[in-house]
């Protein structure tokens, strides 16, 4: 069943589920942010609008700059603005930031810590026709090797809105990575969410499999879980929207209570939430463990849903992948 404790929305599993952009989510996060505190900048590299920082630029055009195309200026600018003591959210795509501009972000962000926020939209598969220049698949790779980084990645638009509210008070660099389609509102303005704290969206009994997602892959994890609820296999869904600070306690107690870890994500396996789960069971409780995404490979033009099924990402292979480990654990 589902974790009454988070207020998930009602309508979860209906055709009546709100559809709305997490980038939306972001831009209306930092226009209350920067009405709440006037030391927030924002800037952008000719993506005002795609990026949705066009909100905050409307009410506050003496704390924009349109940077222009030029995404190393972006982060470095940002990062003097940063050590003057303002609060910089520097949007792009995330194949151009961290992807174009990752040493700017090392060495003038990461190496002081300075608290400026990183925004790449248009992330993973789901943009789709944009093809493989543009899809952004080693951002969260990228940005979590850089120390003192961290690194968020919401699931709806009620999360992008509160993680966009909690990074502005938090005085360290952070990564956010966002989508481009539209995605269930599964959430509500009720439903807790804390940076580095992961949430469990389902509980049961005798959990099969313990299943870590973030960003779109977590409702396409919940529709894994009810299909397979109804053939009597239990699971439990996680929603690891922080990669970094990585929530050990949760993957460890789950990987004690499943013996079976499947981690599904948007991005490549080498270097994303697959390789970090690992890493953490390896050095405490080595369990069976499936891990899913783009496996070594470059991305390609189409429509997001069949770009899905080409890399294994879909409902149908979620179910065929934890009904394989289990085979395999039970073996």
């Amino acid at each position: 069943m589902l974790n009454a404790k988070l207020n998930l929305n009602p309508d979860i599993f209906t055709k009546k589920i709100e559809m709305k952009l997490m980038r939306d989510g972001f831009g209306h996060g930092l226009l209350e942010a920067g009405e709440q505190d006037e030391r927030i900048v924002a800037l952008t590299a000719d993506l005002k609008e795609s990026t949705k920082v066009n909100y905050f630029a409307d009410k506050f055009p003496e704390r924009f700059i349109e940077v222009g195309v030029a995404e190393q200026n972006l982060v470095t600018i940002a990062s003097g603005l940063a050590n003057f003591g303002k609060i910089p959210f520097a949007t792009s795509y995330a194949i151009f930031s961290p992807g174009r501009n990752w040493e700017q972000i090392r060495t003038t962000i990461g190496i002081d810590g300075y608290p400026v926020k990183i925004i790449g939209a248009q992330s993973g598969l789901n943009i789709g026709h944009y093809g493989v220049t543009h899809q952004g698949l080693e951002d969260i790779a990228l940005a979590q090797v850089i120390p003192s980084m961290n690194v968020v990645a919401p699931s709806d638009y009620n999360e992008a809105k509160k993680a966009t509210l909690e990074m502005a008070k938090i005085d360290k660099p952070f990564y956010m990575r966002l989508p481009r389609i539209e995605s269930p509102v599964y959430t509500t303005e009720k439903s807790p969410f804390k940076i580095g704290k992961a949430n469990i969206l389902t509980e049961s009994k005798k959990p099969e499999v313990a299943i870590i997602a973030y960003g779109l892959m977590v409702y396409q994890a919940l529709l894994a879980y009810k299909e397979l609820e109804k053939n009597g296999i239990e699971t439990i869904v996680i929603n690891m929207h922080t990669i970094k600070p990585l929530d050990e306690e949760v993957v460890i107690r789950y990987a004690k209570l499943t013996n079976a870890i499947m981690t599904i994500e948007e991005h490549q396996v080498i270097g994303g939430l697959g390789s970090v789960v690992s890493q953490t069971l390896s050095k405490n409780f080595p369990v069976h463990m499936e891990m899913l995404g783009v496996q070594d490979r470059f991305g390609q033009s189409g429509k997001p849903d069949e770009l899905f099924k080409e890399y294994g990402l879909a409902k149908e292979d979620i179910i065929k992948s934890i009904k394989k480990l289990i085979a395999k654990k039970n073996a």
